[in-house]
């Protein structure tokens, strides 16, 4: 790469991978997070978009078999013209960008202008998609090579660039992409150019997704099979004995969640670590946060009861968000934990317990169920009457805690330590995958969740959401699904993001 570029400006030509967004690299994640410009694929996870700033412009450039958003010539262009406005452009690519992926050709074009840029290597569809089929590219006393072509092109014309009668006459594994719309014609020519018609062959659909779908057949079978299957692109195509090992290695469709695709609603801060749980039971998923936590609009009452923490009895937490926002305005009002001896700690939730254990408070109670009602029979043996008890939580939390409280006695200031307005998903993303019917279930972790998830989705929410399963955390949130007119599919037994999730696994198996 030259030196003395003319702009400040540069092009990360990154590699995604195959479709799974965890085997997106290190490094080309942090291309994505800096990015002032992102241009990406049809094929790119919509995850990965996500931890793109909210002041990059994201420009889509995917590509279909039939047609084109852009042509490559304009993309290269728009590469070049981006770089030399002075700005980061990372240009994301499914699998490798220089593995059928046209990124030379980009790469070409940005150095003739004298822009400059970098290669961020991409896990290849080739070894990837076969992987997640449980089919090794090589294996010991099977295969020792594995050859990479394109199907794109015509398995008959005379000046072919291929060595077709190497292909046939290899012992190794081919891997062929984009060969889909060739299929008939590719396993036709092998067989006449002398490979074995009963040599195995894997199609894999959509490989590393949830929508992953793998048909075995024989090069003399294959075609007649896909037809029947109704196999579309896309698809990676493997021959050679290596695919009889999928039946011993095959795992992802093991998993109890494969296949499924499922949309998180929560809060974006809060919704990776329930995200990544679903994924390791194989699940794919789709962020959705239809709530955002803020401050609170105006910090006077809140400031007040910081003030005087001396005179509570009791400081009942009942998120890992009120803790967050709670200590956040401790510390900002000069502050500390020593400003909460005296007082008992009430932790509703093992989350929210957690949460106050690491900064440093011992618990008092955490009651055994985390819904209002029952947490105030459980406190009423606790609480006296006369006693101060401060609830620092959400602008819209239920009046039913702190009207029970203030029931057995008890002087309650329930302050908004924190607020939850309308999300940022992707709404028109959410609405053309429920109206093509690739959602297969919708989680609520709140009665914010299912509120907001229906404004967002208007007024047809009832008809896109129809043979869709709905999950709720707890009773009261699958109380607000129904009052929706919708049913509930799975209900938590224990009202927690773990028993949501050992829900959702018994609800599919």
């Amino acid at each position: 790469m030259k030196n003395n570029k003319q702009s400040k400006g540069i092009v990360y030509l990154v590699g995604a991978g195959p479709g799974d967004p965890n085997l997106i690299t290190l490094k080309g994640l942090n291309c994505i997070k800096k990015a002032g410009v992102l241009i990406y694929d049809r094929l790119i996870s919509s995850r990965l978009l996500q931890y793109a700033s909210k002041e990059a412009e994201l420009i889509y450039v995917g590509k279909l078999p039939d047609r084109h958003t852009l042509q490559q010539e304009e993309i290269n262009n728009l590469l070049a013209e981006k770089a030399a406005q002075g700005k980061i452009v990372t240009r994301l690519k499914g699998g490798d960008p220089f593995v059928f992926g046209r990124g030379g050709e980009e790469a070409a074009c940005l150095a003739e202008q004298n822009i400059a840029f970098e290669i961020i290597p991409g896990i290849t569809s080739a070894i990837a998609v076969p992987a997640y089929a449980g089919i090794p590219v090589t294996h010991r006393g099977v295969a020792s090579g594995f050859t990479v072509i394109t199907g794109h092109e015509d398995p008959n014309k005379k000046d072919s660039a291929l060595n077709w009668s190497a292909l046939a006459g290899g012992a190794g594994t081919n891997v062929i992409l984009m060969g889909m719309g060739n299929l008939a014609e590719l396993t036709r020519r092998l067989v006449a150019e002398g490979l074995d018609p009963s040599t195995p062959v894997a199609l894999i659909h959509r490989g590393a997704q949830a929508g992953q779908r793998t048909l075995v057949g024989s090069l003399s079978d294959i075609a007649e099979k896909s037809k029947e299957a109704n196999f579309k692109p896309p698809v990676v195509i493997v021959t050679g004995d290596v695919v009889r090992m999928r039946e011993q290695l095959q795992w992802l469709e093991q998993k109890p969640l494969f296949g499924k695709r499922i949309v998180v609603s929560r809060a974006r801060e809060q919704a990776s670590l329930f995200a990544e749980k679903l994924e390791a039971l194989g699940a794919e998923i789709i962020e959705f946060p239809v709530i955002k936590i803020v401050p609170p609009a105006d910090y006077a009452a809140l400031d007040r009861s910081l003030g005087q923490l001396e005179e509570y009895s009791w400081i009942i937490f009942t998120s890992e968000n009120g803790v967050k926002h709670f200590f956040n305005r401790l510390r900002e009002t000069g502050r500390d934990i020593r400003d909460l001896k005296g007082a008992e700690v009430c932790a509703i939730g093992p989350k929210t317990r957690e949460a106050l254990e690491e900064r440093g408070l011992q618990v008092a109670y955490v009651p055994s169920e985390y819904r209002a009602e029952a947490v105030v029979e459980q406190l009423q043996s606790k609480i006296s009457t006369g006693e101060r008890v401060l609830l620092p939580r959400a602008d819209l939390a239920r009046k039913v805690l702190p009207e029970s409280l203030e029931a057995l006695g008890a002087v309650v200031d329930n302050v908004e330590a924190y607020r939850t307005v309308r999300g940022e998903g992707n709404t028109a993303l959410l609405k053309e995958l429920l109206g093509e019917k690739e959602i297969d279930l919708i989680t609520f972790t709140s009665s914010s969740t299912v509120h907001n998830l229906i404004t967002m989705l208007g007024d047809h929410a009832a008809d896109l959401l129809n043979g869709v399963s709905l999950a709720a955390i707890g009773p009261i949130t699958a109380a607000t699904v129904r009052e929706q007119g919708l049913k509930v599919d799975v209900e938590a037994k224990e009202y927690t993001i773990d028993g949501l999730i050992e829900a959702i696994e018994s609800y599919y198996l």
